[in-house]
C-alpha cells in the first residue's frame, strides 16, 4: 500500500515537472515571436504625412511621379495634381490648399507676387530648359561669314537669352549691364556683321532653311524635329546667367521653405536618381540644375 502510494506520488510530481518545462518553453517561444514582430515593426518606415504639389504636366508632373517611390522610402506620400494654367498653381499654394508647386521660374514668381500680393518663395531650383543654337544652312559657328543671318525670338525675355548665348559663343558682344533685358540695340560689337532676324518665337524654327542658324528654346526645338542632345551646336550651361535666372523651382508659401516635408521633396528632386531620369528621358531639352 505504502509502496503504491509512493509510486503514485512520484508519477504526479514527474508530470508537474514536465508540465513546468513545457510551460516555460511555450512562454519562451511567444517571447521570441513577439521580439521578432517588434524588430519587423522597427524596420518599417514611419508614415510622415502627405506632400501635395501642383504642377504642369511636362516635364514637371512626370519628374514628380518618378520621385514618388523615393519619397515613400522616407515615409512621405506625394500627391501630384496637374494644372493647365500658370495662375491657379500659385493661388492654391498661397491659400494653403497645396504645400508646393513646380512649374515656374524665379522671374515669373517675383512678378506674380508683385501683381497678386502673394507671398511665395523659392525652396529650391530643380531644372532648366536651355536655349540652344541649332544649324540652319550652316553646321558650325566657325563657318559664319560676314552678312550671315541668325534668327532669334523677338519677345524681351527670349531675345535676351538668345543674344546672351550668342555672346557666350563669341558671335557678338553686348553692352555692359544689358543682361536679361538685352535687345539688338544693345549689341556693342559684331565683328562679322551678323544680321539678327527677330521673329515671333514659334516662327523661328520655320526659317531654318533660310538662315545660317536659329536660336530656340527646348519645346520649339523638339517641335522643329531637332534632337536637343544631338543637334544643338551650343546651349545655356548650368552656370550661365540665364540658367540661374530661369531655373524651374519648387515654390512654397513664405515660412514653409525649411519644413521637413519641403526639404525632403527638394532633396529627392535634386538626387542622383532624379538627375539620371531627367538625363535619360528628355534628350537635353531638360537639364538638372546643380
Amino acid at each position: 500500500m505504502k509502496k503504491g502510494l509512493f509510486v503514485l506520488l512520484t508519477f504526479i510530481l514527474t508530470l508537474g515537472v514536465l508540465a513546468g518545462c513545457t510551460g516555460t518553453k511555450t512562454s519562451d517561444t511567444k517571447t521570441a515571436k513577439n521580439a521578432g514582430n517588434s524588430a519587423e515593426e522597427s524596420q518599417s518606415v514611419e508614415n510622415k504625412g502627405t506632400i501635395k504639389v501642383a504642377a504642369s504636366a511636362t516635364p514637371h508632373a512626370e519628374i514628380l511621379e518618378e520621385a514618388k517611390p523615393l519619397l515613400k522610402q522616407q515615409g512621405w506620400e506625394l500627391e501630384v495634381t496637374v494644372f493647365d494654367d500658370y495662375v491657379q498653381p500659385n493661388l492654391v499654394v498661397e491659400s494653403g490648399e497645396f504645400d508646393a508647386n513646380y512649374f515656374q521660374h524665379i522671374p515669373y514668381l517675383d512678378n506674380f507676387n508683385k501683381e497678386k500680393g502673394t507671398h511665395l518663395v523659392n525652396a529650391g531650383g530643380i531644372h532648366y530648359e536651355p536655349f540652344a543654337i541649332y544649324p540652319g544652312t550652316k553646321k558650325s559657328l566657325d563657318e559664319l561669314e560676314k552678312g550671315d543671318t541668325i534668327a532669334v525670338p523677338n519677345d524681351t525675355t527670349n531675345e535676351a537669352r538668345a543674344l546672351l548665348l550668342l555672346q557666350d559663343n563669341g558671335v557678338l558682344t553686348l553692352k555692359e549691364g544689358a543682361g536679361l533685358e538685352a535687345t539688338v540695340k544693345d549689341i556693342k560689337d559684331n565683328p562679322k556683321g551678323i544680321k539678327i532676324q527677330e521673329l515671333e518665337a514659334a516662327q523661328v524654327s520655320r526659317v531654318k532653311d533660310e538662315v545660317a542658324f536659329v536660336v530656340l528654346n527646348g519645346n520649339y526645338a523638339l517641335e522643329a524635329g531637332f534632337s536637343v542632345g544631338k543637334d544643338a551646336i551650343a546651349y545655356e550651361k548650368a552656370d550661365s546667367q540665364a540658367a540661374k535666372t530661369y531655373v524651374n523651382i519648387i515654390a512654397v508659401k513664405e515660412g514653409n521653405e525649411k519644413s521637413e516635408a519641403i526639404q525632403a521633396l527638394v532633396n529627392v528632386l535634386k538626387s542622383d536618381e532624379i538627375k539620371t531620369y531627367i538625363d535619360e528621358n528628355y534628350d537635353g531639352a531638360v537639364i538638372p540644375f546643380n
